[in-house]
């Protein structure tokens, strides 16, 4: 529903305010009370410590059940009578939720506070609440908390990380609004045994260069650190790489290397890889293509979107960062961790941008990475979108701040910087995006229409998003004349950026064996990736790219993907003079999979699918005619397995 103040006719009148067609204003103005409401001294008082048996770090393995004891100590003030201690069991994505209704059940929590009068309960998802009667908790006074007392324990996450928070919250005087405790406690999340390997080549080479590919043996989350010890064999697809046959893997390579390639041809590369992961299980994966040719345009893979545990992820910025460039092997990252959302707010607590800006210097490697600092602009009733700075510089611009709260206003604290915001999850998902803001064309010049979530193309487009919202897509917007690139990306929480698509929760099964018997993953999640044609690798010539359009989207995998209309590039815009007659659309693609079929998508009209036949590459030329000033063209690519990928549009001009 767009919501509207009224006003009179003159000049000085307000503009209309508008909110995104599935606002949640109720969210906003919860997050507001909370920003306001004052805290007692007692709330967030007190200590909390993990109890550890000797010789025993409180780690666990991944998606396997354990025990974990907690004590508190309560502060100088105590907790009043009617006040409250909350254990939040880690919120993200796969600890069982801490109950006590059932003690045979996951999650079954026993508190202890001898002669002091309590009732516990568990609420809402993962909080379990301890709320004092006469006579309160009194300083000093400790409490033990078991969580996954039962004989069935508590599960644990599905995701690997250093630091698995448990987080405690103390309301002191009783008025419902509490604060976090200090230091909280935190364990290792261990990956699980080796199930699968990933290959990754970079997407395009000058002939007769040193290039890498990157092995990954991952457990069955995609997480990586996995022991394995082994040898994994290697074949050029067709011939001609020069790559060893064999790599040998001990136990301290954490099941990752990178391989030099050299003695490199022209032509389309692919790479598989294959190892024996036991006495009855094989797994295998082909790479994504490399195109090498003279002068050939550089491609570089970007996840611009994705979260750690300082919100509603998984892991450190630290080990974000490096997953992304050691295991992932991208080129580009972003770590967007909400403004005010998960458990600790950035907009609320400094330390943790500083935190967030550090990571984001140590892990940049200049020519070879690149590391940018961002966010996640959460906004419950104009939608999120993401800011990226990339001058290493910038601060949280809080979706919260009167000044900020608006995207207009968030684009005019934004003018002359070297930033880019973008729309997430725009056509539906969690809140839409509310296009009656224009997006401002030097800060918004892209925008998401692939992650986790879903689609955001179109109506039409596979994979469409959940909570679809007819009119909202981005090729509405197009069709109305905003211009935008495309771009996608993950929005991963598993501290996975540039493997969202494996994730298990975001669809990923298990293929059927190949003709040569083996198992191999099979791609059906929603994912996200950028595609960036920029010159060299840094960060000025990205935001020129970017700028200029010059990228392009795909659902995780990295197909490349080239096309030209009438001698433009794609992102382009295109003067109506050089469509007059009828103009030649080049296409160009080398998939990681058969392809089902490429489309040609154009203003106004159905789309034009062209049939494949799980050819791998694929050249069309096509000659588009009645092209007029105001039209557009892209290209969308589909895969047999799922796997997507969209061209920035063409736009016709005067």
């Amino acid at each position: 529903m767009v919501a509207l103040v009224a006003g009179g006719c003159s000049d000085e009148s307000p503009a209309p305010q508008t909110e995104s067609p599935t606002a949640r204003p109720s969210v906003h103005e919860e997050f507001l009370a909370d920003l306001a409401a004052p805290r007692a001294p007692s709330d967030g008082g007190g200590t909390v410590r993990l109890v550890l048996a000797e010789g025993h770090d409180g780690s666990v393995m991944c998606a396997t059940t354990g025990r974990w004891e907690f004590e508190y100590v309560a502060g100088p003030l105590g907790i009043a009578a009617g006040g409250s201690l909350t254990f939040l069991s880690p919120p993200f994505w796969g600890w069982s939720r801490p109950q006590a209704a059932a003690p045979d059940r996951l999650g079954y929590c026993v508190v202890q506070c001898p002669g002091v009068p309590f009732e516990a309960s568990g609420y809402d998802q993962s909080l379990f609440m301890v709320q004092f009667g006469e006579g309160g908790l009194e300083a000093g006074k400790s409490l033990r908390l078991i969580y996954g007392a039962g004989p069935a324990k508590a599960m644990a996450d599905t995701y690997a990380e250093r630091e698995s928070r448990f987080y405690f919250k103390v309301d002191g005087d009783g008025d419902g609004v509490s604060s976090l405790v200090g230091d909280s406690p935190a364990i290792r999340v261990l990956p699980g045994p080796a199930a699968r390997i990933n290959t990754h080549l970079p997407s395009t080479a000058e002939p007769n260069t040193t290039q890498s590919l990157v092995l990954a043996l991952l457990d069955v989350f995609a997480n990586a650190g996995v022991g394995f010890t082994g040898t994994v064999q290697l074949e050029s697809i067709p011939p001609g790489l020069g790559l060893p046959r064999e790599v040998d893997f001990a136990a301290s390579d954490g099941g990752v290397q990178r391989i030099p390639i050299g003695a490199i041809q022209p032509g389309t590369f692919r790479v598989r890889a294959t190892v024996s992961l036991d006495e009855n299980r094989e797994a295998s994966c082909l790479s994504n293509p490399m195109r090498v040719a003279a002068g050939v345009r550089p491609v570089f893979w970007g996840d611009l979107h994705g979260h750690s545990g300082l919100s509603d992820g998984t892991g450190t910025p630290t080990d974000y960062f490096a997953y992304a460039r050691d295991v992932a092997g991208l080129d580009l990252v972003v770590l967007t961790d909400h403004d005010h959302f998960g458990v600790r707010f950035l907009d609320a607590h400094p330390k943790l941008w500083e935190e967030i800006r550090a990571a984001v210097g140590d892990a940049n490697r200049p020519g070879k990475f690149v590391a940018l600092l961002g966010y996640e602009w959460t906004s419950w009733l104009h939608g999120h979108r993401h800011v990226l700075y990339f001058d290493g510089q910038g601060d949280i611009l809080s979706s919260l701040d009167p000044s900020t709260t608006t995207p207009q206003g968030l684009w005019d604290a934004l003018a002359g910087r070297d930033a880019l915001t973008f729309a997430h999850h725009s056509a539906g998902g969690p809140v839409a995006t509310d296009w009656s803001y224009t997006p401002d064309p030097l800060l918004e010049p892209v925008t998401e229409v692939m992650s986790v979530h879903g689609s955001s193309e179109a109506w039409d487009s596979p994979s469409r998003i959940y909570g679809a919202v007819r009119g909202n897509f981005v090729r509405d917007q197009l069709e109305r004349g905003v211009r935008l690139g495309f771009v996608g990306s993950g929005d991963s929480h598993d501290g996975h950026p540039g493997h969202a698509h494996l994730a298990p929760n975001a669809g990923y099964r298990q293929a059927r064996p190949d003709s040569r018997g083996r198992r191999a993953d099979k791609r059906l999640g929603n994912g996200g990736l950028a595609a960036v044609r920029a010159s060299i690798l840094e960060p000025a010539a990205l935001l020129k790219a970017f700028r200029a359009r010059d990228v392009y989207a795909t659902s995780g995998p990295r197909i490349w993907l080239a096309c030209s209309l009438a001698g433009h590039k794609m992102g382009s815009s295109v003067p109506v003079t050089a469509v007059e007659e009828p103009a030649r659309l080049v296409v160009e693609v080398a998939a990681c999979s058969g392809l089902e079929r490429v489309e040609i998508v154009r203003k106004g009209r159905q789309v034009e699918r062209i049939p494949c036949s799980s050819e791998l590459d694929l050249h069309l030329e096509i000659e588009l005619e009645d092209l007029s000033a105001g039209d557009f063209v892209y290209i969308r690519v589909l895969e047999n397995d799922g796997g997507q990928a969209w061209s920035s549009p063409f736009f016709i001009e005067e």
